[in-house]
């Protein structure tokens, strides 16, 4: 079973590369936040993948709780500040 979680790690490590052509060549700012979301759920997945692999499940679902915290806040933040629009100097 565990060789079933590292061939599934590898293939998913190869698929986090797909949505970083859209993080590096997006026409716009929305592309590349989406694609930076699409690889930090990727992530979250590859992270209890290994926690499988380790048999240490219970405190790798910690550390992923954290970053899916830390990627949703970040994600609110950016659109915060893009959202906003400072005033023109006439």
């Amino acid at each position: 079973m565990q060789q079933y979680f590292i061939y599934l790690s590898v293939i998913l490590t190869v698929i986090i590369f797909i949505p970083l052509y859209r993080v590096i060549a997006g026409p716009t700012l929305y592309d590349r936040m989406l694609g930076a979301g699409t690889i930090a759920t990727k992530t979250m997945v590859l992270i209890l993948i290994i926690g499988f692999v380790f048999a240490r499940i219970d405190m790798f679902i910690d550390i992923t709780l954290a970053y899916a915290t830390l990627n949703f806040i970040g994600t609110i933040a950016i659109a915060k500040y893009l959202g906003t629009r400072l005033p023109r100097k006439k």
